[in-house]
């Protein structure tokens, strides 16, 4: 926040009643290495809680919560002792409770939270609980957040990574093991908990209900008919259990009533059936009208880091260089790329050759899926969801070229692709190409399973792409400001950045598996 916004912000939260307030000082902003306090009032967490205390205004009106980090935090060098020195800082300085990191080791938790108590630190601790979604995302967070996974918990997992409904099924009852645990050899020091859930609540609400915190009453579906006196059947005991043949009319009646009104008042389409959104996390490649569009970090990452950089990627100072670094993470001779976290995953290298070809012509690229015409969904490489149901991908490629190939990929299309192939570009000066109706939605990935509708996993539209395209253009830029002004390597890469295009093709033909590359290789116009 710029100076002076803060008062703003305060003043603004205040006016609308609001009372709960994180004090967290934040991440770095995109591209830079270090945070840098844009208000030299407030460099840490505990300066803002210093400042609503002392301002009559604010000090008894706000409730102020600070964070914690029972697994210690990812930035820090400070040993434990040291950082909960820190917390109760934070604490004396006017805090009224603690929001933790999250976390998996119960055991670690709750020896932890005798540590921090015998610290003098008396407010409430609320333990932060995320239930594991998909294998992915629990790899991802558990590495960026720092966060020790018990042996066990590893050992569980891992046999399960390659079926996300499993994998899910996992997460709701380890985190039902873990608020158990918490909840009963605490000794009476946790009495609420918070709940990151990436905007996907299935899982969340499964795990409340799993411990009966729901406050729901378990209906009885099956009654027994039986001919006997209204009173008889009214008795407490039996509440539920028996019925007359009258009563069951009635309640069957008033049963199909309701059932009309609740399957009528809203009508079939996405309203109706935005519950099914979250079932999975919802990355780049979801919906982006779902909740969880986007939320693959809760905590919004600060983008690419100065110690991001790996050596393997050398000094970029030409073209050349780029594209041998490209080639070199397709051929697995270094593990990442500013774009790729993590090596080149099993379903890419199906496609190996085909991105080879088109990385050796200067098309850098950054994501691609090959096409799939019926797998099971238990497959090692490209299944998905629950068991015994088939899934299915249109191939789609992306990456960044020169204007004149963007223009003869254009070109391409518009005369040969006959309603086949869809394209997505634009460059960092914010021009947009596409033949995309304007509220085209392509679905690429979708899964056929046992009491079931078709579910789409992966999909590209407009929306999506201009805010990846945001994120991909920023990286160049990012990983330019990290060197000298005048140097080659910033020269290079700010340009890539200014003239480079990001390119998104699919080809509708699932069946044709090779289609999109025939496409494309057998063209005169592109020149393979």
């Amino acid at each position: 926040m710029q100076e002076g916004l803060i008062d703003e912000v305060l003043k603004s939260v205040k006016f609308r009643g609001i009372q709960n307030i994180l004090a967290l000082r934040g991440d770095p902003p995109r591209g830079k290495e270090e945070w840098i306090p844009s208000d030299p009032r407030f460099t840490h967490a505990i300066d803002l809680v210093r400042y609503i205390r002392s301002v009559p205004e604010y000090s008894s009106h706000f409730c102020i919560g600070v964070a914690a980090y029972p697994d210690g935090h990812p930035d820090s060098t400070a040993d434990e002792d040291a950082e909960l020195d820190v917390l109760k800082a934070k604490v004396d300085a006017g805090a009224d409770f603690i929001v933790t990191q999250l976390f998996y080791d119960v055991d670690r938790f709750l020896i932890w939270v005798k540590k921090v108590r015998a610290k003098g630190i008396t407010v409430p601790i609320i333990p932060g609980i995320m239930p594991i979604q998909t294998y992915g995302t629990f790899a991802r967070l558990t590495k960026l957040c720092g966060t020790k996974v018990p042996p066990k918990l590893e050992d569980e997992l891992a046999p399960l990574k390659h079926d996300d409904s499993l994998v899910k099924d996992y997460g709701v009852k380890y985190a039902i093991e873990m608020l158990h645990r918490i909840s009963t050899e605490s000794e009476g020091e946790i009495k609420g908990f918070h709940f990151c859930t990436l905007n996907l609540e299935k899982s969340v609400q499964r795990v409340l209900e799993g411990l009966h915190w729901t406050g729901a009453t378990s209906e009885v579906h099956n009654k027994l008919i039986a001919d006997i006196p209204e009173p008889l059947a009214e008795r407490p005991q039996d509440t539920g259990l028996l019925i007359t043949p009258t009563s069951a009319s009635n309640e069957a009646t008033s049963g199909l009533v309701s059932r009309t009104k609740a399957t009528t008042e809203v009508g079939k389409g996405e309203l109706n059936n935005a519950a099914s959104w979250d079932d999975f996390p919802n990355g780049r490649f979801g919906d982006f009208k779902s909740p969880a569009f986007g939320n693959q970090d809760p905590w919004g990452g600060s983008g690419m880091m100065h110690s991001d950089i790996h050596p393997q990627w050398g000094l970029p100072r030409t073209v050349d260089d780029l594209t041998r670094m490209f080639l070199g993470y397709l051929r697995s001779e270094i593990s990442t790329t500013p774009f790729s976290e993590t090596p080149l995953c099993p379903e890419s290298v199906t496609i190996l050759p085909h991105l080879e070809k088109l990385t050796k012509r200067g098309w850098w690229t950054v994501g691609s899926q090959p096409g799939v015409d019926g797998l099971p969904s238990g497959d090692e490489i490209f299944g998905w969801g629950p068991k015994s149901g088939w899934v299915f991908q249109k191939a789609f490629v992306e990456f960044f070229c020169e204007g004149g190939d963007a223009r003869a990929i254009e070109k391409l299309i518009d005369e040969e692709g006959k309603g086949w192939v869809h394209y997505f570009m634009a460059n960092g000066k914010g021009e947009v190409r596409s033949n995309v109706p304007q509220d085209g939605r392509n679905a690429v990935t979708w899964g056929i399973f046992p009491a079931s509708e078709i579910l789409q996993s992966t999909i590209i539209e407009r929306e999506s792409f201009l805010t990846w395209k945001e994120e991909a253009f920023s990286i160049w830029t990012s990983w330019a400001s990290f060197y000298r002004p005048d140097s080659p390597e910033r020269k290079l890469l700010q340009q890539v950045a200014d003239e480079r295009w990001l390119v998104s093709i699919v080809h509708h033909d699932y069946k044709n598996t090779d289609a999109l590359w025939t496409f494309l290789f057998d063209s005169k116009e592109l020149g393979f």
